[in-house]
């Protein structure tokens, strides 16, 4: 049985997504990441970082969602092509991707909004550091941009878990009302219209973060 827990953020709607788009069966446990619940005794039990979304697969536990995504993909659908193949120059490209998304796009820019923005309460008011983080995303956001100028994908000519987490910091930084470029808007439509994705949104979005 594979459970997934977390709900309301960008990042927990990376393995709902995925989940859906490999058709699986599998519980939700739609805990907010500011709602205390990350805090308890038996999601430590999970992961001592209390971080959310977390993946239990038959007793598995998995943490991170880029990591999530790829396990999915590689366990349950390998032919599916949504995750390369290991040893492959598509699956390194896509590892390319996936930590660019994490470590450029989400962690050192987004997240900074997110502190100073939805959680100045616990990490302060701080205007210039999130007008540095909008610029900082948007001088990186400008390598997907070019290398999505004739394509849809980030990885081979179909879709990919690579293009699902790019999707993700894109509709992030919309909600935020930072501007991207109509390419990236129309890549961001292009993705966010797939059955899955409205699907894991449905229900991701279904409950607050919390303050």
């Amino acid at each position: 049985m594979i459970t997934v827990w977390g709900g309301a953020t960008a990042r927990t709607i990376r393995p709902h997504w995925m989940c859906h788009e490999l058709e699986l069966e599998y519980e939700a446990k739609l805990i907010g990441s500011r709602t205390g619940e990350t805090q308890s005794d038996e999601f430590r039990a999970l992961n001592a970082k209390e971080k959310i979304p977390v993946l239990v697969d038959d007793g598995f536990v998995l943490s991170e969602s880029a990591a999530i995504v790829t396990y999915l993909g590689d366990t349950y659908g390998p032919d599916t092509g949504l995750v390369p193949n290991p040893y492959t120059q598509q699956r390194a490209l896509y590892n390319q991707w996936l930590s660019f998304v994490q470590m450029e796009l989400d962690a050192h820019t987004l997240y900074v909004m997110r502190k100073h923005r939805d959680l100045a309460n616990l990490y302060g008011e701080a205007p210039a550091a999130i007008n540095t983080a909008i610029d900082g995303f948007k001088k990186q956001i400008a390598v997907a941009d070019t290398a999505l100028a004739e394509t849809d994908y980030l990885v081979g000519q179909g879709f990919t878990a690579a293009d699902l987490m790019m999707t993700t910091v894109l509709t992030w930084a919309q909600a935020y009302a930072v501007d991207i470029s109509p390419r990236l808007a129309e890549y961001a439509s292009l993705h966010t219209s797939r059955p899955a994705f409205k699907r894991a949104a449905s229900l991701n979005f279904s409950i607050s973060a919390g303050a």
